[in-house]
């Protein structure tokens, strides 16, 4: 005798119930039961933040294709390689932590949306201001601290939120109590407090540097949703690929998800409507490391700013003899 068809989806309703719950109960969690993300974890990959243009269309690497471009992309990443005459050099190898792998998953690029794994033009409004922005920097690039970048001022990196990969520092440290996640960059030391109660934002008009950030869960993932981010002229991000451009429209919603033991996914959505023309996504693996972490003691009253401003000062007075 056949089953009848809706005794058969029962069963199959149920088994998807009691796996679900199995996964659920399976995720380690904090004395007080939230689903435990503490530790230590590094976000450090070779992927690229965009698929590059020799790339496009291209979402995945075969197990050859990844194994190639990593071995290009740490050629290409060698800090200590011979520079071109006239180029003047920085940090070497040993202060560099790029990682040396691909993202598991093998994609091509951390954005996942839009599918062509690029970030999207920026709005007709946004692009003016880049340009003039840029006019600016050659008319007058250090007449004082506050033309030059965030990065450079020791203020703000890319890495906080959205937390993308930096060049070195791409450890992070979890840490959970009743009602709060707080998460420690190891970039400048900047450090996030995440209520869960379901408070509101700050007033509108209340701007932070890294943002007000305010957490829930769904299930075993954290969201976290980011608004009132400080922003001028020079760079939210802090970084070039962003064109330094952002506005108090940003928001930023975060995703943490345990996939195993020593895996923790991270997804974050970017929405700014005045200055992109959609949002967009990125996703990577934060793998588990070891500790402990030590602080990045970065200072705006450092010799290279001071170098800087005294270099475009000689510059001036070179120019007017």
């Amino acid at each position: 005798m056949k089953r009848p068809v809706t005794d058969i989806a029962v069963v199959i309703l149920c088994l998807f119930a009691v796996t679900t719950a199995v996964a659920q109960d399976s995720v380690r969690r904090t004395p007080w039961g939230d689903p435990d993300l503490e530790g230590i974890w590094t976000n450090a990959t070779l992927t690229p933040l965009q698929r590059p243009p020799e790339l496009a269309g291209k979402e995945f690497f075969t197990a050859e294709e990844a194994a190639q471009y990593r071995r290009t992309r740490i050629e290409q990443t060698n800090a200590d390689r011979p520079l071109p005459p006239g180029q003047v050099g920085a940090y070497n190898d040993a202060f560099f932590e790029r990682g040396t792998t691909l993202v598991r998953s093998g994609r091509t690029s951390l954005v996942v949306d839009p599918p062509d794994g690029r970030i999207p033009e920026l709005t007709p409004d946004a692009q003016r201001k880049v340009e003039a922005r840029r006019k600016r920097e050659t008319a007058s690039p250090a007449d004082t601290p506050e033309d030059r970048w965030l990065t450079e001022r020791c203020i703000l990196f890319g890495a906080t939120v959205p937390m993308l990969p930096e060049p070195y520092n791409n450890n992070y440290r979890i840490i959970q109590s009743p009602g709060y996640v707080t998460i420690l960059v190891e970039m400048n030391h900047d450090v996030r407090v995440i209520p869960l109660d379901g408070r509101p934002h700050l007033a509108a008009g209340v701007h932070q540097w890294i943002g007000d950030s305010r957490g829930r869960w769904e299930g075993s993932t954290l969201v976290v949703e980011t608004t009132n981010l400080k922003f001028n002229h020079q760079s939210r991000f802090g970084v070039g690929y962003l064109n330094g451009l952002s506005d108090e429209r940003l928001k930023v919603t975060e995703r943490f998800t345990l996939t195993d033991a020593r895996t923790l996914t991270y997804r974050a959505t970017i929405d700014d409507p005045t200055v992109f023309v959609r949002p967009w996504t990125v996703e990577l693996p934060m793998q588990r490391t070891e500790g402990p972490l030590y602080e990045v003691a970065c200072h705006e009253g450092n010799y290279g700013m001071f170098n800087i401003l005294s270099g475009h000062r000689a510059e001036e007075r070179q120019s007017t003899r």
